[in-house]
């Protein structure tokens, strides 16, 4: 099969939604947190050999100048749920590379390295449509198309399961635990650690935890 390039789609929550369940442990640094995990998840996006583009879709000033300066393409988004956030940076995504495969990827993911996603990328055209669960086998981190192929996401709760029911094939090769940990609570802050987090997210889990980090 000949090297498929990809673009992928990145939804941005407002800060004021973002790592609400994070609240307790993070107090005032939710926001830098949410900020800091966006950058890096990102950033190795961007070093993906894969990926031609980042397209960012958000609806918040303060990331989307920040990621814009990261390199991603920044869209708005239209604040009618997840799914459709990512519709729309799927659009935006196809009217730059009509050629190109479109991925979303949850933007929580700061451990995340970019061979692991290109392990990913590189499996997931083998299929028409193909999705990574999450590291707690209820959710989904990536799910992608190829190039031509409707772009129909379903995430949000218990998406495994509805991505499986849609016909998309599930990929969980070894060696992709940062493109699975994504990080909702405390304790997947931590487990994002031990694996190896950008620095943004170094930084600020850093004063959050204490130096726990370290």
């Amino acid at each position: 099969m000949p090297l498929v390039r990809w673009s992928i789609v990145v939804p941005v929550k407002t800060l004021i939604r973002a790592k609400t369940r994070l609240a307790a442990a993070a107090g005032p640094y939710r926001a830098d947190l949410a900020v800091a995990v966006a950058l890096d998840t990102v950033a190795a996006a961007l070093r993906c050999r894969l990926v031609a583009r980042v397209v960012v879709v958000t609806a918040d000033p303060l990331p989307a100048r920040r990621l814009a300066a990261l390199g991603a393409h920044v869209v708005a988004d239209p604040d009618r749920g997840l799914n459709t956030a990512l519709r729309t940076g799927a659009e935006e995504a196809v009217r730059l590379a009509p050629g190109d495969a479109v991925g979303a990827l949850q933007a929580d993911l700061p451990a995340l390295r970019p061979a692991e996603l290109e392990t990913v990328l590189g499996a997931a055209p083998e299929f028409d449509q193909a999705f990574v669960p999450d590291a707690a086998e209820v959710g989904t981190t990536f799910y992608g198309v190829r190039p031509g192929v409707p772009f129909r996401p379903g995430f949000g709760g218990e998406s495994r399961a509805r991505h499986l029911s849609r016909g998309a094939k599930e990929l969980a090769p070894p060696g992709i635990a940062s493109v699975r940990r994504d990080v909702d609570t405390v304790e997947d802050l931590r487990e994002a650690l031990a694996l190896g987090v950008g620095p943004a997210t170094a930084e600020v889990a850093a004063r959050i935890l204490g130096g726990a980090s370290r």
